[in-house]
């Protein structure tokens, strides 16, 4: 299975995904390839939801007004945490 890299669009990792739990939840896999199939999901899982928490962070802040401190989706903190700004 190819695997999107960090950079692809989050498109792309939602189709993985997506692609990963149909596979899973149809049961005939091997139990290995099921475990490396989940810890996969699991990866894509946490890199979406840090993806979708930076872009609602940069959305919050455009709606209020705060052009100083914006940054790009990509230069976000893993996990989806701000920066310390000092």
């Amino acid at each position: 299975m190819k695997r999107p890299s960090k950079n692809s669009g989050i498109e792309a990792q939602l189709r993985a995904l997506e692609d990963i739990v149909k596979k899973l939840e149809d049961g005939s896999l091997p139990l290995e390839e099921s475990l490396v199939l989940f810890e996969r999901g699991i990866s894509l899982s946490r890199d979406l939801q840090s993806s979708l928490q930076a872009a609602s962070l940069k959305v919050t802040r455009l709606l209020e007004g705060d052009p100083l401190r914006e940054e790009p989706i990509e230069d976000a903190p893993p996990g989806g945490r701000e920066r310390d700004p000092s």
